[in-house]
């Protein structure tokens, strides 16, 4: 990594923390329980074909289970390719809607942003740092996503991936975490 992209990351993590305390989230202590969510949002890298082809069928299994999911998907080029198409349930952006530090600016994220959903999945596997900003900011409900030291803050469920695993491999490690976490009864102690 060159010594400008360090700079302008560690500025833009500096302005993340700002507006993290500008918009304090209220962390209640919860049962989480997949059965009684309704509403959720899923951020991804949309680069690899291979990857959004997963992330749809992922959001089938979600339907399946009755729960209203809108996604929305991070091109790191200059332009979304033609073959993508926003639906009702899908949405991208692409590097030239964030700005020198890699803030999104687009109205699409700023109204995935806003949404309540009960539950925010990150599958941002790779790090970019628009889909953090996406995740720290969402008015999401119980946050889950990739284990990073510096992100405690931002995540109620971190899952330990290293860099060489692969968005399924992800995608199988949340829904394992989620399953277990639905089925942990509270101590009478």
């Amino acid at each position: 990594m060159s010594i400008l992209k360090k700079i302008k990351q560690i500025i833009a993590n500096g302005y993340l923390k700002l507006e993290l305390k500008d918009h304090p989230r209220e962390r209640k202590p919860n049962k989480f329980n997949f059965n009684q969510i309704k509403t959720v949002g899923i951020i991804f890298d949309a680069t690899n074909p291979e990857d959004f082809e997963l992330v749809k069928r992922y959001v089938a299994y979600l339907r399946e289970h009755r729960k209203k999911v809108k996604v929305i998907g991070f091109y790191p080029a200059k332009r979304i390719p033609e073959m993508t198409y926003s639906k009702l349930e899908y949405d991208f952006f692409s590097s030239k809607e964030i700005n020198w530090f890699g803030k999104p600016s687009s109205i699409v994220v700023q109204n995935f942003i806003n949404e309540e959903y009960d539950l925010l999945i990150d599958l941002n596997i790779n790090d970019h740092f628009p889909l953090k900003y996406i995740s720290a900011l969402s008015r999401a409900a119980f946050k889950a996503g990739k284990y990073n030291e510096k992100d405690i803050e931002i995540y109620d469920m971190m899952i330990d991936s290293d860099n060489t695993k692969t968005l399924k491999y992800f995608l199988r490690q949340v829904d394992i975490y989620l399953t277990m976490l639905n089925k942990v009864e509270p101590s009478l102690n």
